[in-house]
Protein backbone atom coordinates (compact mmCIF):
# COMPACT_ATOMS: atom_id res chain seq x y z
CA UNK A 1 0.00 0.00 0.00
CA UNK A 2 1.84 3.42 -1.32
CA UNK A 3 0.00 5.48 1.51
CA UNK A 4 0.92 3.70 4.19
CA UNK A 5 4.79 3.01 3.11
CA UNK A 6 4.65 6.88 2.72
CA UNK A 7 3.95 7.37 5.93
CA UNK A 8 5.97 4.99 7.21
CA UNK A 9 8.86 6.95 5.88
CA UNK A 10 7.39 10.18 7.69
CA UNK A 11 7.19 8.53 10.68
CA UNK A 12 10.99 7.50 10.41
CA UNK A 13 12.52 10.52 9.16
CA UNK A 14 11.01 12.64 12.30
CA UNK A 15 12.15 10.42 14.63
CA UNK A 16 15.61 10.27 12.87
CA UNK A 17 15.42 14.13 13.32
CA UNK A 18 13.95 14.25 16.43
CA UNK A 19 16.38 14.44 19.39
CA UNK A 20 13.37 13.27 22.56
CA UNK A 21 12.96 9.88 20.45
CA UNK A 22 15.95 7.27 21.05
CA UNK A 23 14.36 3.80 19.34
CA UNK A 24 11.76 3.07 17.01
CA UNK A 25 10.14 -0.06 16.27
CA UNK A 26 7.46 -1.79 13.79
CA UNK A 27 5.70 -4.89 15.32
CA UNK A 28 2.87 -7.20 14.59
CA UNK A 29 1.34 -8.19 11.52
CA UNK A 30 3.52 -6.39 9.24
CA UNK A 31 6.98 -8.10 10.68
CA UNK A 32 4.97 -11.47 11.54
CA UNK A 33 5.80 -13.79 8.30
CA UNK A 34 2.67 -15.84 9.66
CA UNK A 35 -0.12 -13.24 9.63
CA UNK A 36 -2.48 -11.66 6.71
CA UNK A 37 -1.67 -8.99 5.54
CA UNK A 38 -3.08 -6.03 2.78
CA UNK A 39 -3.89 -2.93 2.35
CA UNK A 40 -6.29 -2.21 5.68
CA UNK A 41 -3.29 -4.02 7.53
CA UNK A 42 -2.00 -1.44 10.45
CA UNK A 43 1.11 0.09 10.95
CA UNK A 44 2.25 -0.78 14.46
CA UNK A 45 4.83 1.98 15.40
CA UNK A 46 6.80 1.62 19.01
CA UNK A 47 8.49 5.40 20.07
CA UNK A 48 10.92 5.21 22.93
CA UNK A 49 11.22 8.45 24.23
CA UNK A 50 13.45 10.69 26.68
CA UNK A 51 10.08 12.10 28.03
CA UNK A 52 7.40 10.27 27.08
CA UNK A 53 4.87 12.90 28.75
CA UNK A 54 5.81 15.62 26.51
CA UNK A 55 4.16 13.46 23.57
CA UNK A 56 1.45 11.78 25.79
CA UNK A 57 -0.22 15.36 26.96
CA UNK A 58 0.09 16.50 23.60
CA UNK A 59 -1.29 15.80 20.46
CA UNK A 60 -0.40 17.87 18.05
CA UNK A 61 2.72 15.88 16.66
CA UNK A 62 0.12 13.06 15.18
CA UNK A 63 -0.67 15.92 12.62
CA UNK A 64 2.80 15.81 11.15
CA UNK A 65 1.69 12.81 9.52
CA UNK A 66 -1.90 13.53 7.78
CA UNK A 67 -5.42 14.31 8.40
CA UNK A 68 -6.96 12.33 11.80
CA UNK A 69 -10.41 11.42 11.20
CA UNK A 70 -10.51 9.13 14.05
CA UNK A 71 -8.20 8.64 17.46
CA UNK A 72 -8.49 6.54 20.77
CA UNK A 73 -6.23 6.71 23.58
CA UNK A 74 -5.08 4.25 26.17
CA UNK A 75 -3.02 4.85 28.76
CA UNK A 76 -1.86 0.81 29.84
CA UNK A 77 -0.10 -0.55 32.81
CA UNK A 78 1.31 -4.18 32.06
CA UNK A 79 2.64 -5.86 35.28
CA UNK A 80 4.94 -2.56 36.44
CA UNK A 81 5.50 -1.63 32.83
CA UNK A 82 3.64 1.45 31.83
CA UNK A 83 3.40 2.82 28.28
CA UNK A 84 0.17 5.09 26.18
CA UNK A 85 -0.86 4.26 23.47
CA UNK A 86 -2.56 6.44 20.77
CA UNK A 87 -4.53 4.54 17.92
CA UNK A 88 -4.91 6.91 14.79
CA UNK A 89 -7.07 6.24 11.59
CA UNK A 90 -5.89 9.20 8.76
CA UNK A 91 -7.93 10.67 5.87
CA UNK A 92 -5.27 8.33 3.48
CA UNK A 93 -6.81 5.43 5.07
CA UNK A 94 -3.95 4.63 6.70
CA UNK A 95 -4.21 3.43 10.56
CA UNK A 96 -0.57 3.86 12.47
CA UNK A 97 -1.18 2.49 16.46
CA UNK A 98 1.37 4.35 18.21
CA UNK A 99 2.78 2.71 21.17
CA UNK A 100 5.00 5.63 23.59
CA UNK A 101 7.87 4.42 26.04
CA UNK A 102 9.41 6.21 28.42
CA UNK A 103 12.98 5.25 27.98
CA UNK A 104 13.45 3.48 30.95
CA UNK A 105 10.85 1.91 31.18
CA UNK A 106 11.49 0.56 27.61
CA UNK A 107 14.48 -0.92 29.05
CA UNK A 108 13.22 -2.68 31.86
CA UNK A 109 10.91 -4.62 29.79
CA UNK A 110 13.54 -5.48 27.10
CA UNK A 111 15.07 -7.45 30.05
CA UNK A 112 12.67 -9.61 30.93
CA UNK A 113 12.86 -13.22 30.96
CA UNK A 114 10.80 -14.11 28.43
CA UNK A 115 10.05 -11.80 25.17
CA UNK A 116 7.04 -9.73 26.00
CA UNK A 117 3.89 -11.06 23.20
CA UNK A 118 4.09 -7.89 21.67
CA UNK A 119 7.65 -8.35 20.48
CA UNK A 120 7.00 -12.13 19.89
CA UNK A 121 4.74 -11.81 16.95
CA UNK A 122 7.20 -9.72 15.16
CA UNK A 123 8.81 -6.99 15.32
CA UNK A 124 11.86 -4.82 13.74
CA UNK A 125 14.05 -1.98 14.91
CA UNK A 126 14.17 1.13 12.46
CA UNK A 127 15.91 3.37 14.59
CA UNK A 128 17.95 2.35 17.37
CA UNK A 129 20.38 5.51 18.62
CA UNK A 130 21.57 4.45 21.59
CA UNK A 131 21.87 0.45 21.31
CA UNK A 132 19.26 -0.10 23.44
CA UNK A 133 17.75 -3.04 21.30
CA UNK A 134 21.45 -4.82 20.84
CA UNK A 135 20.34 -7.34 23.23
CA UNK A 136 16.87 -7.90 22.37
CA UNK A 137 16.21 -11.48 21.72
CA UNK A 138 14.84 -12.53 18.22
CA UNK A 139 10.74 -13.37 18.04
CA UNK A 140 10.13 -17.22 18.21
CA UNK A 141 6.32 -16.25 16.90
CA UNK A 142 5.60 -19.14 19.43
CA UNK A 143 2.80 -17.07 21.03
CA UNK A 144 0.52 -16.91 17.70
CA UNK A 145 0.44 -20.73 17.61
CA UNK A 146 -2.04 -22.69 18.50
CA UNK A 147 -2.08 -24.19 21.73
CA UNK A 148 -3.00 -27.97 22.22
CA UNK A 149 -5.50 -28.26 24.77
CA UNK A 150 -5.26 -30.19 27.61
CA UNK A 151 -7.91 -32.89 28.28
CA UNK A 152 -9.65 -30.63 31.09
CA UNK A 153 -9.92 -27.77 28.83
CA UNK A 154 -11.44 -29.67 26.07
CA UNK A 155 -14.13 -31.54 28.04
CA UNK A 156 -14.87 -28.59 29.81
CA UNK A 157 -15.54 -26.12 25.99
CA UNK A 158 -17.76 -29.18 25.44
CA UNK A 159 -19.70 -29.27 28.34
CA UNK A 160 -20.12 -25.38 28.44
CA UNK A 161 -21.11 -25.19 24.71
CA UNK A 162 -24.43 -27.85 25.17
CA UNK A 163 -25.00 -25.80 28.72
CA UNK A 164 -24.83 -22.22 26.79
CA UNK A 165 -27.29 -23.83 23.60
CA UNK A 166 -30.12 -24.56 25.91
CA UNK A 167 -30.14 -20.62 26.40
CA UNK A 168 -30.41 -20.10 23.00
CA UNK A 169 -33.48 -21.93 22.42
CA UNK A 170 -35.35 -20.75 25.41
CA UNK A 171 -34.34 -16.89 24.32
CA UNK A 172 -35.47 -18.11 20.65
CA UNK A 173 -38.84 -19.11 22.38
CA UNK A 174 -39.63 -15.90 23.79
CA UNK A 175 -38.27 -14.59 20.67
CA UNK A 176 -35.70 -12.52 22.62
CA UNK A 177 -33.75 -12.12 19.69
CA UNK A 178 -31.03 -9.46 21.46
CA UNK A 179 -30.31 -12.43 24.26
CA UNK A 180 -30.18 -14.70 21.69
CA UNK A 181 -27.85 -13.09 19.34
CA UNK A 182 -25.44 -12.68 22.48
CA UNK A 183 -25.56 -15.89 23.66
CA UNK A 184 -24.89 -17.38 20.33
CA UNK A 185 -22.34 -15.15 18.65
CA UNK A 186 -20.75 -13.71 21.59
CA UNK A 187 -20.48 -16.36 23.78
CA UNK A 188 -20.93 -19.67 21.35
CA UNK A 189 -18.99 -18.78 18.44
CA UNK A 190 -15.92 -16.52 20.51
CA UNK A 191 -16.10 -18.70 23.15
CA UNK A 192 -16.21 -22.52 21.92
CA UNK A 193 -16.93 -22.37 18.18
CA UNK A 194 -13.64 -20.63 17.59
CA UNK A 195 -11.23 -22.85 20.20
CA UNK A 196 -12.72 -25.63 18.68
CA UNK A 197 -12.14 -24.78 14.65
CA UNK A 198 -8.13 -23.71 16.42
CA UNK A 199 -7.55 -26.85 18.03
CA UNK A 200 -9.24 -29.20 14.82
CA UNK A 201 -6.98 -26.78 12.34
CA UNK A 202 -3.73 -27.49 14.34
CA UNK A 203 -4.41 -30.91 15.41
CA UNK A 204 -4.21 -31.31 10.94
CA UNK A 205 -1.19 -29.56 11.22
CA UNK A 206 1.04 -31.23 13.78
CA UNK A 207 0.23 -28.25 16.49
CA UNK A 208 2.21 -25.85 14.49
CA UNK A 209 0.05 -22.94 13.10
CA UNK A 210 -1.69 -20.22 13.73
CA UNK A 211 -5.46 -19.26 12.25
CA UNK A 212 -4.33 -16.00 12.92
CA UNK A 213 -6.83 -13.77 15.66
CA UNK A 214 -10.58 -14.65 15.61
CA UNK A 215 -10.19 -17.01 12.96
CA UNK A 216 -9.28 -15.14 10.06
CA UNK A 217 -7.44 -17.46 8.32
CA UNK A 218 -10.05 -20.61 8.98
CA UNK A 219 -11.29 -20.49 5.29
CA UNK A 220 -7.91 -21.10 4.27
CA UNK A 221 -7.20 -24.59 6.22
CA UNK A 222 -10.56 -26.01 6.27
CA UNK A 223 -12.43 -27.81 3.68
CA UNK A 224 -15.14 -26.50 1.32
CA UNK A 225 -17.31 -28.97 2.99
CA UNK A 226 -16.65 -28.12 6.43
CA UNK A 227 -16.61 -24.39 5.41
CA UNK A 228 -20.54 -24.55 4.18
CA UNK A 229 -20.97 -26.00 7.32
CA UNK A 230 -19.60 -23.22 9.50
CA UNK A 231 -21.60 -20.65 7.10
CA UNK A 232 -24.56 -22.53 8.51
CA UNK A 233 -23.99 -21.01 11.67
CA UNK A 234 -24.39 -17.78 11.05
CA UNK A 235 -28.09 -16.94 11.17
CA UNK A 236 -30.27 -13.34 10.20
CA UNK A 237 -33.09 -11.89 11.80
CA UNK A 238 -36.02 -14.18 12.05
CA UNK A 239 -36.22 -16.64 14.75
CA UNK A 240 -36.31 -19.27 12.39
CA UNK A 241 -33.23 -18.77 10.92
CA UNK A 242 -31.82 -18.77 14.41
CA UNK A 243 -33.00 -21.87 15.25
CA UNK A 244 -31.12 -23.25 12.09
CA UNK A 245 -28.29 -21.85 13.30
CA UNK A 246 -28.10 -23.02 16.52
CA UNK A 247 -29.19 -26.63 15.27
CA UNK A 248 -26.19 -26.32 12.76
CA UNK A 249 -23.99 -25.41 15.89
CA UNK A 250 -24.47 -28.60 17.48
CA UNK A 251 -24.28 -30.43 14.19
CA UNK A 252 -20.85 -28.58 13.67
CA UNK A 253 -19.50 -28.71 17.48
CA UNK A 254 -20.69 -33.06 17.19
CA UNK A 255 -18.21 -33.51 14.10
CA UNK A 256 -15.20 -31.58 15.35
CA UNK A 257 -16.10 -32.91 18.57
CA UNK A 258 -15.63 -36.52 17.82
CA UNK A 259 -12.62 -35.94 15.66
CA UNK A 260 -10.81 -34.27 18.34
CA UNK A 261 -11.87 -36.65 21.01
CA UNK A 262 -9.94 -39.13 18.84
CA UNK A 263 -6.86 -36.74 18.57
CA UNK A 264 -6.78 -36.41 21.96
CA UNK A 265 -7.21 -39.33 23.29
CA UNK A 266 -9.90 -39.22 25.40
CA UNK A 267 -14.22 -39.56 25.08
CA UNK A 268 -16.75 -37.26 23.56
CA UNK A 269 -20.04 -36.55 25.70
CA UNK A 270 -22.38 -38.39 23.71
CA UNK A 271 -24.72 -38.86 26.36
CA UNK A 272 -24.44 -35.34 27.17
CA UNK A 273 -25.03 -33.94 23.84
CA UNK A 274 -27.96 -36.47 23.56
CA UNK A 275 -29.90 -35.21 26.17
CA UNK A 276 -29.48 -31.33 25.84
CA UNK A 277 -30.75 -31.98 21.52
CA UNK A 278 -33.95 -33.59 23.02
CA UNK A 279 -34.25 -30.40 25.46
CA UNK A 280 -33.78 -28.58 22.56
CA UNK A 281 -35.70 -29.96 20.29
CA UNK A 282 -38.97 -30.16 22.77
CA UNK A 283 -38.42 -26.30 23.18
CA UNK A 284 -38.39 -25.64 19.71
CA UNK A 285 -41.93 -27.94 18.77
CA UNK A 286 -43.66 -26.05 22.14
CA UNK A 287 -43.42 -29.81 24.20
CA UNK A 288 -43.18 -29.27 27.62
CA UNK A 289 -43.31 -30.71 31.05
CA UNK A 290 -44.47 -27.39 32.62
Amino acid sequence: MKARDEKLAQIISWAQENPDIRAVLLTSSLVNPYAPVDDFSDLDIELVFENMKTYEEDEKWIELFGVPISMVEEDETFFEYKHAMKMVLYEDHVKVDFKLYQKSEFIKEMQEENLPEDWDVGYKVLIDKDSLTKDLKPPTYRSVMIQKPSEERFRQLLNDFWWDTTYVAKCLKREDIFYAKFMSEDVIRTDYLVPLLEWFIASENSWDITTSKHGRLFKKYLSPDLWTKIEATFSGSSIEDNWDALFAYADLVHEIGLDLSVKLNTTYPTEHENKVRKYLNEIKSGRSIF
